[in-house]
């Protein structure tokens, strides 16, 4: 089973479910030629998935079009359902960072045929992911950077601010959907800049306040 770490703590929490968020910065939507959701677009990846800091990437070999997603990541460490917003980071942890890794060739064939793309979401090692800072040593999730280098090499440069949802409305909207429990893990979704990864390249991603995550592409 799959545990994760508050930071400084000891504190540890065996992982749930993996709860992502879609479309949730207006030019990531653009770069991908989306459309604006009306409602957040929610899919799940499964605990199997996580690798951690330091850990490698396998990409699929049914695959050749592998993207990095980098993502703020949200431990809940209280349950609820049906979250007020005012009350939505009382069920809060701690942040973290995470991938989210998607194989875009399989997702585009599932989308095209009308199917689930889950698989294309959830294969094993498509969530690196860092351990987690607590809550207070953020002092608001909703305006912090995030920076992806792959190889040295700027990717992804943008702040959460620039989200379509802030943390807060983001576990309101989720909770009405799942009862969100100790060990749940939200991706609120990635800022512009995504691209294809392949064998050899060196992830590095931050996020300010939170940390940082390194991972390799086996």
């Amino acid at each position: 089973m799959h545990q994760v770490t508050i930071k400084g703590t000891g504190q540890r929490f065996p992982v749930g479910k993996i709860i992502c968020l879609g479309r949730n910065y207006l030019d990531h939507i653009r770069e991908l030629g989306n459309q604006v959701p009306d409602r957040a677009v929610i899919f799940c990846k499964p605990a199997s998935s996580i690798i951690p800091d330091g850990g490698e990437i396998t990409i699929p070999g049914y695959s050749d079009d592998c993207h990095h997603e980098l993502e703020l990541a949200l431990l809940i460490g209280t349950a609820g359902k049906q979250i007020p917003v005012a009350q939505a980071l009382q069920h809060v942890a701690g942040y973290g960072l995470a991938l989210d890794l998607t194989l875009r060739d399989l997702q585009a064939e599932l989308k095209e045929k009308g199917l689930p793309w889950e698989i294309a979401k959830g294969f094993d090692t498509s969530c690196p992911l860092s351990d987690f800072t607590p809550i207070e040593q953020v002092e608001n999730p909703n305006n912090i950077r995030l920076v992806l280098k792959v190889n040295g090499e700027i990717r992804q440069d943008g702040n959460s601010a620039q989200m379509m949802r802030s943390v807060e409305e983001i576990i309101t909207e989720v909770s009405t959907f799942y009862t969100l429990e100790p060990g749940d893990i939200i991706l609120t979704g990635t800022p512009a800049g995504v691209s294809r990864i392949q064998s050899g390249d060196r992830l590095e991603g931050e996020i300010e306040q939170v940390g940082s995550l390194r991972v390799s592409v086996a």
